[in-house]
């Protein structure tokens, strides 16, 4: 076992929460788009929502976990990845505006399901996990620091 597997972990977690950050942050930034693709109609489609789907690297079972940490002396864990970013299915909304130049003969837009309000809460949880890992990282160093010193 290395001792580096703690922060080879944190550092799987950090990469992946960047990643979701700025995934919330594309999403909030096009919560406004009605032309953000052109679908096989040759019409515009609004934005749609992305989501970031994490994994654990290595095997996925908590049994293949627990059977290797007891039986052998390898990394029992080792981290996290992405594993997809997919489109959010959730029907686009409709507003009311026959002056936008996307209104349809209603005087509907369609608008991206985009929702900032959870979008900012998906945003404070990848936050919060970011620096619960950069705490565990420091933890890790510092644990690391206090062993070279008990060998001088």
């Amino acid at each position: 076992m290395s001792i580096f597997n703690a922060l080879n972990t944190s550092a799987s977690a950090l990469t992946a929460q960047r990643l979701r950050m700025d995934t919330v942050s594309s999403n909030i930034a096009n919560a406004e788009t009605t032309r953000a693709t052109i679908n096989e109609d040759g019409e515009y489609e609004p934005y749609r929502r992305k989501m970031v789907t994490f994994e654990s690297k290595g095997e996925r079972s908590f049994a293949s976990h627990l059977q290797r940490a007891t039986t052998t002396n390898q990394n029992v864990g080792s981290g996290v990845r992405v594993a997809e970013i997919t489109e959010d299915d959730e029907p686009f909304t409709l507003v009311y505006n026959p002056n936008h130049p996307d209104a349809r003969d209603d005087g509907y837009v369609r608008m991206p399901n985009v929702d900032p309000l959870q979008e900012m809460v998906d945003l404070m949880s990848a936050t919060r996990s970011y620096e619960a890992n950069v705490t565990a990282i420091n933890a890790t160093k510092s644990m690391l620091m206090k062993a070279l010193e008990i060998g001088k």
